[in-house]
């Protein structure tokens, strides 16, 4: 029988309830999935046919020992390259310079001076550039330019890069933001996420890994759709065919007219929540990917 392993971090030994859908569906495939632990040194990786990167959560605080285990860790999907890319931020600005929408983003390294990043913004939202699950993301209002200065600076003493973005309103008025979501190639579904940013702290899930979201199945708008198509087939042209990828967008800066276009907020290619359980037939279009993989 073929054997996947679907890689996930200490915390979610048994993967997270959304995860746990996929098993069944490979095993409908005739194919057996078992999780393991991305850094336990007890896994033979080679003893399987493909590796799926799945709740990786854990990896922000070490991400090169999770980059060096991916490349070695034989066949893995995503692949090594992609999770390379994804999983620091700093790839907005490459997609921005490939002309396509993203937030309005700056960058300060460690060394540089974070008041730079922030000189014109009025409220916006301060993150590291290589994170996961909105855990160190915080908004600050016009008001607050030291405190915001302040995190900034904490970021980049603890070595990160702290990222810089206006806190775009739309994500409040009834549209927040939208994760599309694609299996095998083609988007399969979509999915509401309320707003995380707001007034009243967030509840965090597994020992801090990421903040608890409000999610709702939901229908994509063209534009919204078009988006999220243009900026899969960049990364398919950069990656090749993945079996998975998700694009969350949100309203964009508000021009006089009127206008706020969606624009890119992150594309998740490592470990990303799929969702699989707010589609009929999610976790049947996942395994039906991963099984196309194994031929």
């Amino acid at each position: 029988m073929t054997h996947v392993a679907l890689a996930t971090c200490r915390e979610l030994p048994q993967l997270d309830d959304d995860d746990r859908l996929i098993a069944p569906a490979l095993a409908a495939l005739g194919i057996e999935a078992t999780p393991a632990i991305w850094d336990d040194p007890a896994v033979v990786w080679h003893a399987f046919d493909l590796v799926v990167v799945r709740n990786t959560w854990d990896y922000p605080g070490r991400r090169e020992a999770f980059l060096a285990w991916a490349a070695g860790a034989g066949r893995v999907v995503n692949p090594a390259a992609a999770l390379a890319w994804t999983t620091d931020k700093r790839y907005l600005g490459e997609l921005a310079a490939a002309g396509l929408p993203v937030v309005p983003t700056r960058f300060a390294a460690p060394g540089e001076d974070p008041e730079t990043a922030l000189e014109g913004l009025g409220e916006l939202v301060v993150k590291p550039s290589v994170g996961v699950g909105s855990i160190g993301a915080r908004r600050f209002a016009a008001s607050e330019r030291a405190d915001a200065v302040a995190h900034a600076g904490a970021l980049q003493g603890d070595g990160r890069v702290a990222m810089v973005q206006p806190y775009l309103r739309g994500v409040e008025d009834g549209r927040g933001e939208t994760a599309l979501i694609f299996l095998g190639g083609e988007l399969s579904h979509a999915i509401h996420k309320g707003p995380l940013l707001g007034g009243e702290p967030a509840e965090t899930f597994a020992d801090g890994l990421y903040l608890l979201e409000r999610v709702a199945s939901r229908r994509p708008t063209d534009a919204e759709r078009a988006v999220g198509e243009r900026v899969h087939a960049w990364v398919t042209e950069r990656f090749g065919a993945l079996p998975y990828a998700r694009i969350d967008v949100i309203p964009g800066p508000r021009t006089p007219d009127g206008d706020d276009a969606p624009v890119v907020l992150e594309v998740e290619l490592a470990e990303p929540s799929l969702f699989l359980g707010t589609s009929a037939g999610g976790p049947e279009r996942f395994a039906a990917a991963l099984a196309a993989l194994l031929g």
